[in-house]
């Protein structure tokens, strides 16, 4: 490593607020000053956060306009330092085209050249229906997402679609870029039990929406798991979904509404399986997988996905149409999930991070 002992970070948002970005940025941050002595100061995009302390750690800066020259001059109001962008466009406009942002990038690196940009982009183009605006809005956010890269002098993402999207997007510039599906937001722990030493607690983990998808669309899905793998209770963890359920096939749900990260980890480590009702080939970006495949526990999907970025159903995640229901092909599944994650766990992220930062 360098004598690197800081870098600027631009960030949509960051906790308190719910944000799978923020708290990715956030985690990073940690680890990159455990690890590599980086200190990470923070430009934050969105002018109504509010900072309560929650990461007092670090230096941090809001913007108050999201305009081309406000982004212009936070970043020349500091050092010739590394800049790492969190890209994901929604998180800067509301309709996904952050104009403002790309702007301001561009007439920043027109003045400091040599100034690193390092991009991780967390989403590039939405895919939607034609009743919703990204649909017809996809060819300004492959526009802005292709001036983004070919602005960047490195490229980090977080699927393996997005990878080969983003060689064609950056006209050739980037090349070998580093795929890197998220890590846990919930810290990963220390060592795992197996299956066997563990409750027969099923977990329900996540945003209430996703959460509300589970109940309102795969409760025979859920009916049968609780009696394939005789579980005695499923525990709710979140905000309220505003739903009523007190039980499936005469298995209680337990609503332990929002838990501690630490106690979060602790449940995670002592249930048996977690359920994920997903969209389809995004389970890479998924931070409640990430959680699952971290604890070692036994990841269940509604449906299989579609064989990418290191993922199989039977192989790293389990689903009911597999048919295959003894321990020890469970308890196979379930170590496979934690070895896949730990090719990208947190400290190999921040390692990847760390020698971009280096590497021209």
């Amino acid at each position: 490593m360098s004598d690197l002992t800081s870098i600027l970070s631009i960030v949509p948002h960051l906790p308190p607020t719910i944000s799978g970005v923020g708290d990715y940025a956030f985690h990073l941050a940690q680890q990159l000053h455990q690890d590599f002595g980086i200190e990470t100061h923070f430009i934050v995009g969105d002018c109504n956060w509010q900072n309560t302390g929650a990461i007092a750690d670090f230096p941090i800066e809001k913007l108050n306009d999201r305009s081309a020259p406000a982004l212009q001059a936070a970043l020349l109001n500091h050092p010739p330092i590394p800049v790492l962008l969190h890209y994901v466009n929604y998180g800067y406009a509301k309709r996904g085209c952050p104009w403002w942002l790309i702007e301001g990038l561009e007439q920043w690196k027109r003045q400091t050249p040599e100034t690193q940009l390092v991009t991780m982009f967390h989403e590039l183009i939405a895919t939607e229906p034609p009743w919703r605006s990204g649909f017809w809005l996809a060819p300004i956010h492959q526009h802005l997402a292709s001036r983004t890269a070919c602005l960047s002098d490195r490229c980090i993402t977080s699927a393996e679609r997005y990878e080969k999207m983003l060689q064609t997007l950056s006209k050739g510039k980037h090349v070998g870029i580093p795929s890197l599906p998220v890590f846990s937001s919930i810290a990963e722990p220390d060592s795992i039990p197996p299956l066997s030493a563990r409750k027969k607690q099923l977990v329900i983990f996540g945003q209430a929406g996703n959460r509300r998808r589970v109940y309102q669309h795969s409760q025979p899905l859920l009916r049968q798991i609780c009696e394939r793998l005789q579980i005695e209770q499923i525990l709710d963890i979140g905000s309220p979904t505003g739903l009523e359920l007190s039980t499936i096939n005469a298995v209680p749900i337990v609503a332990l509404g929002r838990q501690s990260p630490e106690e979060i980890s602790e449940i995670l480590s002592t249930s048996i399986a977690g359920f994920l009702h997903y969209y389809s080939g995004r389970l890479a970006k998924s931070t409640i997988f990430a959680a699952y495949c971290a604890h070692g526990l036994l990841p269940i999907c509604h449906r299989p996905h579609p064989d990418i970025d290191g993922l199989r159903a039977g192989q790293q995640y389990w689903t009911l149409d597999l048919g295959v229901f003894n321990s020890n092909a469970l308890q196979d599944v379930a170590d496979n999930a934690y070895a896949w994650y730990q090719t990208h766990q947190l400290s190999t992220q921040a390692k990847t991070f760390a020698d971009c930062f280096v590497a021209r």
